[in-house]
Protein backbone atom coordinates (compact mmCIF):
# COMPACT_ATOMS: atom_id res chain seq x y z
CA UNK A 1 0.00 0.00 0.00
CA UNK A 2 1.89 2.58 -1.35
CA UNK A 3 -0.25 5.52 0.76
CA UNK A 4 0.30 3.75 3.94
CA UNK A 5 4.17 3.79 3.23
CA UNK A 6 4.08 7.03 2.79
CA UNK A 7 2.63 8.21 5.46
CA UNK A 8 4.66 6.11 8.12
CA UNK A 9 7.03 7.94 7.03
CA UNK A 10 5.43 11.46 7.10
CA UNK A 11 4.25 10.10 10.88
CA UNK A 12 7.59 9.10 11.65
CA UNK A 13 9.34 12.77 10.82
CA UNK A 14 6.12 14.74 12.68
CA UNK A 15 4.99 12.74 15.13
CA UNK A 16 5.12 14.19 19.00
CA UNK A 17 6.75 11.19 20.97
CA UNK A 18 4.12 9.78 22.85
CA UNK A 19 4.61 9.91 26.10
CA UNK A 20 4.53 13.94 25.71
CA UNK A 21 1.17 13.65 23.49
CA UNK A 22 -0.60 12.51 27.05
CA UNK A 23 -0.29 15.15 29.19
CA UNK A 24 -3.50 17.10 27.21
CA UNK A 25 -6.96 16.45 27.70
CA UNK A 26 -8.49 13.36 25.21
CA UNK A 27 -12.15 14.13 24.01
CA UNK A 28 -14.49 12.28 22.36
CA UNK A 29 -17.18 14.09 20.65
CA UNK A 30 -20.67 13.56 19.34
CA UNK A 31 -22.91 15.55 17.49
CA UNK A 32 -26.64 14.89 18.70
CA UNK A 33 -29.19 16.75 15.98
CA UNK A 34 -32.90 16.93 16.05
CA UNK A 35 -33.52 15.26 12.98
CA UNK A 36 -32.27 12.13 14.36
CA UNK A 37 -32.51 11.80 18.14
CA UNK A 38 -32.10 8.44 19.59
CA UNK A 39 -33.60 6.04 22.22
CA UNK A 40 -32.12 3.49 24.60
CA UNK A 41 -33.40 0.83 22.58
CA UNK A 42 -31.07 1.75 19.48
CA UNK A 43 -28.31 0.58 21.81
CA UNK A 44 -25.94 2.58 20.38
CA UNK A 45 -22.04 2.13 21.33
CA UNK A 46 -22.04 5.34 23.31
CA UNK A 47 -19.19 4.35 26.19
CA UNK A 48 -16.72 6.40 26.65
CA UNK A 49 -18.10 9.84 25.17
CA UNK A 50 -16.79 12.49 26.84
CA UNK A 51 -18.93 15.48 24.75
CA UNK A 52 -22.17 15.50 23.29
CA UNK A 53 -22.85 18.52 21.34
CA UNK A 54 -26.44 19.27 21.07
CA UNK A 55 -27.65 20.43 17.45
CA UNK A 56 -28.77 23.63 17.45
CA UNK A 57 -30.33 26.64 19.00
CA UNK A 58 -30.06 29.76 16.41
CA UNK A 59 -27.63 32.54 16.84
CA UNK A 60 -30.16 35.62 16.46
CA UNK A 61 -31.49 34.34 19.83
CA UNK A 62 -28.52 35.16 21.35
CA UNK A 63 -28.13 38.80 19.43
CA UNK A 64 -31.50 40.32 21.01
CA UNK A 65 -32.50 41.99 24.15
CA UNK A 66 -33.72 40.24 25.82
CA UNK A 67 -32.67 36.63 24.61
CA UNK A 68 -35.07 34.54 23.07
CA UNK A 69 -36.32 31.28 24.51
CA UNK A 70 -34.48 28.62 23.36
CA UNK A 71 -36.27 24.87 24.17
CA UNK A 72 -34.27 21.30 23.49
CA UNK A 73 -35.28 19.13 20.78
CA UNK A 74 -35.12 16.81 24.35
CA UNK A 75 -35.01 17.25 27.95
CA UNK A 76 -31.29 17.18 28.97
CA UNK A 77 -32.08 14.61 31.68
CA UNK A 78 -33.13 12.11 29.18
CA UNK A 79 -30.27 12.75 26.97
CA UNK A 80 -28.17 12.84 30.01
CA UNK A 81 -29.47 9.06 30.22
CA UNK A 82 -28.16 7.94 27.00
CA UNK A 83 -24.51 8.18 27.88
CA UNK A 84 -21.85 7.60 30.52
CA UNK A 85 -22.57 9.50 34.11
CA UNK A 86 -19.67 12.78 33.89
CA UNK A 87 -20.37 12.84 30.06
CA UNK A 88 -20.41 16.42 28.95
CA UNK A 89 -24.19 17.88 27.49
CA UNK A 90 -23.32 20.65 25.12
CA UNK A 91 -25.11 23.41 23.19
CA UNK A 92 -24.53 24.10 19.52
CA UNK A 93 -25.40 27.56 18.27
CA UNK A 94 -25.66 28.13 14.96
CA UNK A 95 -24.89 25.88 12.02
CA UNK A 96 -24.19 25.69 8.69
CA UNK A 97 -26.38 28.75 7.08
CA UNK A 98 -26.83 30.33 10.20
CA UNK A 99 -24.87 33.84 10.30
CA UNK A 100 -26.94 36.52 10.86
CA UNK A 101 -27.44 36.24 14.62
CA UNK A 102 -23.11 36.04 14.80
CA UNK A 103 -22.58 39.07 12.50
CA UNK A 104 -24.43 40.85 14.50
CA UNK A 105 -23.62 39.98 17.83
CA UNK A 106 -19.69 40.12 16.80
CA UNK A 107 -20.51 43.71 15.98
CA UNK A 108 -19.42 46.20 18.65
CA UNK A 109 -18.10 45.67 22.49
CA UNK A 110 -21.81 45.92 23.16
CA UNK A 111 -23.11 43.58 21.66
CA UNK A 112 -20.60 41.00 22.06
CA UNK A 113 -21.10 41.09 26.30
CA UNK A 114 -25.12 40.77 25.08
CA UNK A 115 -24.53 38.03 23.06
CA UNK A 116 -22.33 36.38 25.97
CA UNK A 117 -24.24 36.90 28.83
CA UNK A 118 -27.32 35.53 27.15
CA UNK A 119 -25.38 32.32 26.06
CA UNK A 120 -23.87 31.92 30.14
CA UNK A 121 -27.76 32.89 31.23
CA UNK A 122 -28.99 29.88 28.87
CA UNK A 123 -26.43 27.32 30.15
CA UNK A 124 -27.02 28.26 33.77
CA UNK A 125 -30.89 27.76 33.24
CA UNK A 126 -31.22 24.62 31.50
CA UNK A 127 -28.36 23.06 32.82
CA UNK A 128 -25.95 22.82 29.65
CA UNK A 129 -22.05 21.72 30.91
CA UNK A 130 -20.54 23.22 27.98
CA UNK A 131 -21.23 25.75 24.23
CA UNK A 132 -20.16 24.55 20.76
CA UNK A 133 -19.90 28.16 18.26
CA UNK A 134 -21.15 26.95 15.09
CA UNK A 135 -20.43 30.20 12.94
CA UNK A 136 -18.92 27.81 10.53
CA UNK A 137 -17.26 30.69 7.96
CA UNK A 138 -17.15 34.07 9.81
CA UNK A 139 -15.28 36.46 7.61
CA UNK A 140 -17.26 34.73 4.33
CA UNK A 141 -18.00 31.82 2.23
CA UNK A 142 -20.90 30.49 4.16
CA UNK A 143 -24.01 29.92 2.99
CA UNK A 144 -25.43 33.23 2.17
CA UNK A 145 -22.24 34.30 0.08
CA UNK A 146 -23.46 35.38 -2.68
CA UNK A 147 -26.43 37.34 -1.51
CA UNK A 148 -23.98 39.15 1.05
CA UNK A 149 -20.24 39.23 -0.15
CA UNK A 150 -17.36 38.42 1.23
CA UNK A 151 -15.95 41.81 1.12
CA UNK A 152 -19.03 42.90 3.65
CA UNK A 153 -17.83 40.88 5.77
CA UNK A 154 -14.05 42.02 6.27
CA UNK A 155 -14.42 43.18 9.76
CA UNK A 156 -15.52 39.58 10.91
CA UNK A 157 -12.11 38.41 10.77
CA UNK A 158 -10.97 40.78 13.42
CA UNK A 159 -14.43 40.18 16.10
CA UNK A 160 -14.96 36.71 15.62
CA UNK A 161 -12.02 36.51 18.20
CA UNK A 162 -13.37 39.19 20.22
CA UNK A 163 -16.44 37.21 20.65
CA UNK A 164 -15.01 34.21 20.98
CA UNK A 165 -13.16 35.76 23.93
CA UNK A 166 -16.09 37.63 25.70
CA UNK A 167 -18.19 34.16 25.62
CA UNK A 168 -15.47 32.59 27.45
CA UNK A 169 -15.39 35.41 29.97
CA UNK A 170 -19.40 34.86 30.48
CA UNK A 171 -19.07 30.97 30.55
CA UNK A 172 -16.18 30.77 32.91
CA UNK A 173 -15.21 26.97 33.92
CA UNK A 174 -17.71 25.72 31.50
CA UNK A 175 -15.77 24.24 28.16
CA UNK A 176 -16.25 26.26 25.28
CA UNK A 177 -15.96 24.95 21.54
CA UNK A 178 -15.97 25.98 17.81
CA UNK A 179 -16.59 24.16 14.83
CA UNK A 180 -14.40 25.46 11.94
CA UNK A 181 -13.90 24.94 8.84
CA UNK A 182 -11.15 22.13 7.03
CA UNK A 183 -11.06 23.80 3.29
CA UNK A 184 -7.65 26.63 3.40
CA UNK A 185 -10.38 28.21 1.04
CA UNK A 186 -13.06 28.71 3.80
CA UNK A 187 -10.82 29.41 6.56
CA UNK A 188 -11.22 33.45 5.92
CA UNK A 189 -10.89 34.06 9.45
CA UNK A 190 -8.22 31.50 10.76
CA UNK A 191 -5.48 34.07 9.71
CA UNK A 192 -1.86 34.17 11.25
CA UNK A 193 -2.51 36.99 13.43
CA UNK A 194 -6.10 35.76 14.50
CA UNK A 195 -5.95 31.94 15.06
CA UNK A 196 -3.61 32.69 18.16
CA UNK A 197 -6.23 34.71 20.19
CA UNK A 198 -8.80 32.09 18.58
CA UNK A 199 -7.00 29.39 19.97
CA UNK A 200 -6.00 30.88 23.21
CA UNK A 201 -10.22 32.03 23.98
CA UNK A 202 -11.71 28.57 23.85
CA UNK A 203 -10.92 24.56 25.09
CA UNK A 204 -10.85 22.70 21.71
CA UNK A 205 -11.39 23.21 18.18
CA UNK A 206 -13.45 20.74 15.89
CA UNK A 207 -12.25 20.65 12.77
CA UNK A 208 -14.83 19.68 10.03
CA UNK A 209 -12.85 17.00 7.93
CA UNK A 210 -15.67 16.93 5.85
CA UNK A 211 -17.35 17.95 3.02
CA UNK A 212 -14.00 18.28 1.50
CA UNK A 213 -15.84 18.85 -1.84
CA UNK A 214 -18.58 21.03 -2.01
CA UNK A 215 -21.10 22.15 -4.44
CA UNK A 216 -19.01 24.56 -5.40
CA UNK A 217 -16.42 22.22 -6.86
CA UNK A 218 -15.97 21.86 -10.82
CA UNK A 219 -14.85 18.11 -10.60
CA UNK A 220 -14.82 14.83 -8.36
CA UNK A 221 -12.34 14.51 -5.28
CA UNK A 222 -12.83 12.82 -2.12
CA UNK A 223 -15.62 14.27 0.65
CA UNK A 224 -13.74 12.92 3.20
CA UNK A 225 -10.14 11.64 3.70
CA UNK A 226 -6.74 10.62 5.00
CA UNK A 227 -4.99 13.15 3.00
CA UNK A 228 -7.62 15.69 3.26
CA UNK A 229 -7.99 15.64 6.98
CA UNK A 230 -3.94 15.50 7.71
CA UNK A 231 -3.82 18.71 5.68
CA UNK A 232 -6.27 20.82 7.53
CA UNK A 233 -5.09 19.51 10.96
CA UNK A 234 -1.68 20.41 9.90
CA UNK A 235 -2.47 23.87 8.60
CA UNK A 236 -4.62 24.42 12.15
CA UNK A 237 -1.33 23.23 13.87
CA UNK A 238 0.74 25.83 11.19
CA UNK A 239 -1.21 28.43 12.29
CA UNK A 240 -0.41 28.14 16.07
CA UNK A 241 -3.93 25.87 17.45
CA UNK A 242 -1.98 23.37 20.38
CA UNK A 243 -2.37 19.89 19.45
CA UNK A 244 -4.69 19.45 22.55
CA UNK A 245 -6.91 21.57 21.25
CA UNK A 246 -7.59 20.08 18.44
CA UNK A 247 -10.63 17.72 17.75
CA UNK A 248 -10.62 16.11 13.89
CA UNK A 249 -14.34 15.23 12.37
CA UNK A 250 -15.54 11.79 10.88
CA UNK A 251 -18.43 11.66 8.72
CA UNK A 252 -21.36 9.61 9.34
CA UNK A 253 -22.44 10.07 5.81
CA UNK A 254 -22.00 9.50 2.20
CA UNK A 255 -22.28 12.54 -0.46
CA UNK A 256 -22.81 12.05 -3.92
CA UNK A 257 -22.62 14.32 -6.87
CA UNK A 258 -23.78 14.05 -10.88
CA UNK A 259 -20.84 13.61 -12.61
CA UNK A 260 -21.12 15.11 -16.44
CA UNK A 261 -22.29 12.86 -19.23
CA UNK A 262 -19.97 11.39 -21.40
CA UNK A 263 -17.24 10.96 -19.00
CA UNK A 264 -16.37 7.69 -17.46
CA UNK A 265 -14.80 8.11 -13.84
CA UNK A 266 -12.28 5.86 -13.66
CA UNK A 267 -10.32 7.72 -11.36
CA UNK A 268 -11.94 9.17 -8.10
CA UNK A 269 -10.41 12.36 -8.26
CA UNK A 270 -10.86 14.72 -11.60
CA UNK A 271 -14.05 13.77 -13.41
CA UNK A 272 -15.98 16.75 -14.53
CA UNK A 273 -19.49 17.01 -12.68
CA UNK A 274 -22.58 19.12 -13.88
CA UNK A 275 -23.59 22.69 -12.35
CA UNK A 276 -24.02 21.54 -8.64
CA UNK A 277 -24.82 25.25 -7.48
CA UNK A 278 -26.71 27.98 -9.28
CA UNK A 279 -24.09 30.96 -10.27
CA UNK A 280 -26.57 33.56 -9.00
CA UNK A 281 -27.46 33.44 -6.14
CA UNK A 282 -25.53 30.22 -4.60
CA UNK A 283 -28.69 27.58 -4.36
CA UNK A 284 -28.51 23.95 -4.84
CA UNK A 285 -29.02 22.72 -8.19
CA UNK A 286 -30.07 19.34 -6.60
CA UNK A 287 -27.43 17.66 -8.78
CA UNK A 288 -25.54 16.63 -5.32
CA UNK A 289 -26.23 15.26 -1.56
CA UNK A 290 -25.57 12.93 0.79
CA UNK A 291 -27.60 9.67 2.73
CA UNK A 292 -26.31 9.05 5.85
CA UNK A 293 -26.30 5.57 7.54
CA UNK A 294 -29.27 5.16 9.46
CA UNK A 295 -31.08 1.99 9.46
CA UNK A 296 -33.83 3.27 7.48
CA UNK A 297 -31.20 3.87 4.14
CA UNK A 298 -30.73 0.19 3.99
CA UNK A 299 -34.47 -0.93 4.53
CA UNK A 300 -37.41 -1.32 2.28
CA UNK A 301 -39.86 1.49 2.72
CA UNK A 302 -42.67 0.87 5.15
CA UNK A 303 -46.06 -0.66 3.46
CA UNK A 304 -48.27 1.18 5.43
CA UNK A 305 -47.17 5.15 4.20
CA UNK A 306 -49.61 8.23 4.87
CA UNK A 307 -49.62 11.86 3.78
CA UNK A 308 -47.23 13.93 5.21
CA UNK A 309 -49.38 16.36 7.49
CA UNK A 310 -46.39 18.72 8.04
CA UNK A 311 -43.88 18.38 4.59
CA UNK A 312 -41.79 15.63 6.40
CA UNK A 313 -41.38 12.56 4.52
CA UNK A 314 -38.66 10.20 3.06
CA UNK A 315 -36.74 7.31 4.58
CA UNK A 316 -36.99 7.57 8.69
CA UNK A 317 -40.50 7.96 8.51
CA UNK A 318 -44.10 7.05 7.76
CA UNK A 319 -44.71 9.73 5.59
CA UNK A 320 -45.12 10.50 1.62
CA UNK A 321 -45.79 13.35 -0.26
CA UNK A 322 -49.75 14.13 -1.65
CA UNK A 323 -50.90 16.31 -4.57
CA UNK A 324 -48.36 15.42 -6.86
CA UNK A 325 -45.32 16.72 -4.55
CA UNK A 326 -41.86 14.77 -4.81
CA UNK A 327 -40.24 13.73 -1.16
CA UNK A 328 -36.44 15.66 -1.31
CA UNK A 329 -33.35 13.57 -0.20
CA UNK A 330 -32.98 15.88 2.71
CA UNK A 331 -36.65 14.89 3.69
CA UNK A 332 -39.13 17.48 2.56
CA UNK A 333 -41.80 18.00 -0.18
CA UNK A 334 -42.32 20.06 -2.47
CA UNK A 335 -42.84 20.56 -6.20
CA UNK A 336 -39.38 22.21 -7.42
CA UNK A 337 -36.14 20.72 -9.11
CA UNK A 338 -34.42 19.99 -6.01
CA UNK A 339 -37.53 17.72 -4.45
CA UNK A 340 -37.83 16.18 -8.06
CA UNK A 341 -34.68 16.07 -9.58
CA UNK A 342 -31.41 13.55 -9.25
CA UNK A 343 -31.71 12.75 -5.70
CA UNK A 344 -35.56 12.50 -5.01
CA UNK A 345 -37.06 9.42 -3.14
CA UNK A 346 -39.32 7.61 -5.01
CA UNK A 347 -40.89 5.47 -2.54
CA UNK A 348 -42.42 8.43 -1.03
CA UNK A 349 -43.64 10.78 -3.67
CA UNK A 350 -43.38 11.78 -7.38
CA UNK A 351 -39.94 11.51 -8.75
CA UNK A 352 -38.66 12.79 -12.07
CA UNK A 353 -35.20 12.02 -11.93
CA UNK A 354 -32.82 9.18 -10.55
CA UNK A 355 -34.14 7.84 -7.31
CA UNK A 356 -30.79 7.44 -5.63
CA UNK A 357 -31.43 4.89 -2.51
CA UNK A 358 -30.30 2.37 -5.12
CA UNK A 359 -27.20 3.73 -6.59
CA UNK A 360 -26.50 3.76 -2.04
CA UNK A 361 -26.74 0.52 -1.60
CA UNK A 362 -24.59 -0.38 -4.49
CA UNK A 363 -21.95 1.80 -4.06
CA UNK A 364 -21.77 0.58 -0.25
CA UNK A 365 -21.55 -2.95 -1.67
CA UNK A 366 -19.27 -2.55 -5.09
CA UNK A 367 -16.92 0.41 -3.03
CA UNK A 368 -13.30 1.16 -4.33
CA UNK A 369 -10.24 2.38 -1.32
CA UNK A 370 -8.34 4.84 -2.85
CA UNK A 371 -5.33 3.68 -0.88
CA UNK A 372 -2.84 6.92 -2.46
CA UNK A 373 -5.11 9.25 -0.41
CA UNK A 374 -6.83 6.94 1.84
CA UNK A 375 -10.83 7.06 0.86
CA UNK A 376 -13.54 5.17 0.14
CA UNK A 377 -15.62 5.78 -3.52
CA UNK A 378 -17.71 4.51 -6.37
CA UNK A 379 -18.67 5.78 -9.37
CA UNK A 380 -22.21 4.32 -10.73
CA UNK A 381 -22.41 4.68 -14.57
CA UNK A 382 -25.94 3.98 -14.36
CA UNK A 383 -26.78 6.97 -12.48
CA UNK A 384 -23.72 8.80 -13.12
CA UNK A 385 -22.82 9.50 -9.70
CA UNK A 386 -20.07 9.80 -7.93
CA UNK A 387 -20.28 8.61 -3.95
CA UNK A 388 -17.64 9.45 -1.12
CA UNK A 389 -17.80 8.38 2.26
CA UNK A 390 -15.60 6.53 5.28
CA UNK A 391 -15.27 3.20 6.01
CA UNK A 392 -14.75 1.49 9.64
CA UNK A 393 -11.06 0.51 8.23
CA UNK A 394 -10.35 4.37 7.12
CA UNK A 395 -11.55 5.95 10.59
CA UNK A 396 -9.20 3.84 12.08
CA UNK A 397 -5.98 4.47 10.39
CA UNK A 398 -6.97 8.35 10.92
CA UNK A 399 -6.82 7.92 14.64
CA UNK A 400 -3.85 6.12 14.81
CA UNK A 401 -1.99 8.31 12.29
CA UNK A 402 -3.01 11.58 13.77
CA UNK A 403 -2.44 9.93 17.66
CA UNK A 404 1.21 10.05 16.74
CA UNK A 405 1.13 13.16 16.09
CA UNK A 406 -0.11 14.29 19.23
CA UNK A 407 -3.80 14.59 18.09
CA UNK A 408 -5.91 11.94 20.04
CA UNK A 409 -9.05 13.95 20.13
CA UNK A 410 -11.99 13.04 17.82
CA UNK A 411 -15.72 13.89 16.82
CA UNK A 412 -18.67 13.14 14.85
CA UNK A 413 -21.37 14.27 12.87
CA UNK A 414 -23.64 12.85 13.83
CA UNK A 415 -24.82 10.18 16.09
CA UNK A 416 -28.15 8.86 15.17
CA UNK A 417 -26.85 8.95 11.77
CA UNK A 418 -24.74 5.66 12.05
CA UNK A 419 -27.58 3.39 13.44
CA UNK A 420 -27.74 0.86 10.70
CA UNK A 421 -24.82 -0.76 12.68
CA UNK A 422 -22.99 1.55 14.57
CA UNK A 423 -19.87 0.38 12.92
CA UNK A 424 -18.52 4.05 12.30
CA UNK A 425 -19.34 4.34 15.95
CA UNK A 426 -17.47 1.58 16.86
CA UNK A 427 -14.43 2.43 15.08
CA UNK A 428 -14.69 5.70 16.89
CA UNK A 429 -14.63 4.21 20.43
CA UNK A 430 -11.90 1.45 19.25
CA UNK A 431 -9.75 4.13 18.17
CA UNK A 432 -10.36 6.61 21.34
CA UNK A 433 -9.54 3.84 23.96
CA UNK A 434 -5.92 2.80 21.91
CA UNK A 435 -5.06 6.41 21.14
CA UNK A 436 -5.15 6.65 24.75
CA UNK A 437 -1.57 4.72 24.80
CA UNK A 438 0.22 7.33 22.43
Amino acid sequence: MRFLALLGLAVTATAAPCGNSTSGPQRYVLYYDQWRPITAADNAPTAGITHVIMSFASSSLFASQPAGEYEPFQPLDEVRALFDNGTKICLALGGWADTAGFSEGAQTAESRVRFAENIATTLDQLGYDCIDIDWEYPGGNGEDYKRIPNSDKVSEIETYPLLLAEIKKAVGTKELSIAVPALERDMIAYTATQVPSIAKAVDFVNIMTYDLMTRRDNYTTHHTSVAGTLRAVDKYMELGVPADKIVFGIPFYAKWYTTQEGYTCEHPVGCPVELLENPVDGTDTGKSGSMTFEKANFEAPPANLTISPDAACGAGTLFKCGNGNCCSTSGFCGDTEAHCGTGCQSAYGRCEGTDISGSFLTAIAQGRTDEVLGAQWYWDAATRLFWSWDTPELITKKIDILAARGVRSLMAWSIGADSNDWSHLRAMQAGFQNARHH
